[in-house]
């Protein structure tokens, strides 16, 4: 794949003719633009529907209709272990033993149920910390938790913020802050990446300093989870959860993802609500009083496995297995870094690139803060066939998700923007 790159459309065709995924854009439908395939840079909101999803859950539709509640464990795809059937894909993904993944519920709730389980106040140890700014959810899950225990959030919360003049992280600021906190810290919860910067950031240097201090460390990864190839094991997080509908491409509303370290998912004694589908399988039918969980990630679970919520994942991961997260991630460095050659090209329209230069910093993300007209210029985007989001104030989001995305797909946004902005 050519990395030296140039301005001309013909670069972006001779890196497509040698890219080893460009044939799995034929493997997803696009929105269409005045009967075209729109420039779909938004997978970090929404990922495109895979192609055979429609047939997943038709597989699905005729177990019902001709099984019904034989469907449990009968059909091509018994229900009673749905959420079993991505463990291994997703456990590839983000470097876990299989023990260590479940699906269930939707991010925000899994990052509840994970925060009653890792987060333990005590009178001397209660302090959160968080980098400022984090996606909405996490702060209203870290305020209203605070509450549940009595506590006022502003006194729980200690917020990590860029420099004056920055606006991204430096990773030893996070470290020294959780250092200087140390006596009173009970958790670290960090969005793996940074919804508006775009920002990846140190997990296992994080989690490290987290656990010197005797804190647990937890990650919101939806923004990296099928985006960066991760350790979670071997890097020692205690939990992590994700959504599904980013780039794992499940839909709207797909089920949620989650990692919880062996140390603590082996250990039936840590704190967690039940549910019977949380309960040891070989008691589960007994219908008796007295909660046992699962050895595993699975003593989570809560409620049956929701299994038209999961269809479409196990649909996508088949793809991603095909591709390999490790091809994935190449392209996206040279995908993404084609955009930003591309767009430091431009010089009709203003806007600072704030998504950190290095490679090893960020994603298949680029985030373009413009200081007047955002909006009005997103707009004018949407309107000339190019899929990006805007978020306040003043960002917006340009994404291109390697496993459906080329380079002609960036040369044509760069096209667009030189000659109609």
């Amino acid at each position: 794949m050519p990395l030296n790159f140039e301005t001309g459309i013909d670069y972006a065709k001779k890196a497509d003719a040698t890219d080893p995924l460009n044939h799995f854009k034929e493997w997803f439908y696009f929105p269409q633009h005045k009967g075209n395939n729109a420039i779909y840079f938004c997978g970090n909101s929404l990922g495109l529907q895979p192609v055979h999803v429609e047939k997943a859950i038709q597989t699905e539709l005729d177990t019902w209709r001709e099984k019904a509640v034989g469907g449990y464990f009968g059909g091509t795809n018994p229900w009673l272990f749905y959420q079993d059937y991505v463990g291994q894909s997703l456990a590839a993904m983000v470097g876990a033993e299989p023990g260590e993944i479940t699906v269930m519920n939707a991010l925000t709730v899994n990052l509840h149920l994970m925060l009653l389980s890792f987060y333990r106040p005590t009178a001397t140890r209660f302090r959160i910390i968080m980098e400022a700014g984090a996606f909405p959810s996490d702060q209203y899950a870290v305020e209203t938790m605070a509450l549940h225990y009595g506590l006022k959030p502003e006194e729980v919360i200690i917020e990590v913020e860029p420099r004056p003049g920055e606006k991204t992280l430096h990773t030893q600021d996070i470290l020294d802050v959780i250092e200087t906190h140390q006596h009173e810290l009970a958790l670290v919860l960090f969005g793996g990446i940074n919804y508006y910067t775009g920002q990846f950031f140190d997990i296992p240097s994080i989690t490290q300093k987290a656990h010197e201090a005797g804190a647990f460390a937890g990650f919101d990864l939806a923004h990296v989870t099928g985006n960066i190839p991760l350790h979670l094991h071997s890097w020692e997080v205690d939990f992590a959860v994700w959504c599904s509908y980013k780039y794992l491409n499940a839909g709207p509303g797909a089920v949620g993802g989650v990692f919880i370290h062996e140390q603590h998912a082996g250990n039936i004694q840590t704190p967690r609500l039940g549910g019977w589908w949380g309960n040891e399988e070989k008691e589960r039918f007994r219908m008796e009083k007295g909660f046992v969980p699962k050895p595993n990630a699975s003593g989570w679970n809560l409620s049956t496995a929701q299994v038209f919520n999961t269809v479409a994942l196990k649909a996508s991961l088949e793809l991603f297995e095909q591709a390999g997260m490790a091809a994935i991630r190449q392209k996206s460095i040279a995908l993404t870094s084609y955009l930003e050659f591309l767009l430091k090209q431009l010089s009709n329209i203003s806007f600072e690139i704030i998504t950190p230069e290095d490679p090893e910093q960020r994603g298949a993300q680029l985030s373009l803060f413009f200081s007047s007209q955002g909006k009005a210029i997103h707009n004018k985007m949407m309107e000339s066939g190019i899929i990006v989001d805007y978020r306040e104030p003043g960002v917006i989001r340009v994404a291109p998700a390697p496993l459906y995305c080329s380079f002609e797909d960036v040369y044509r946004f760069y096209e667009i923007l030189k000659t109609n902005f």
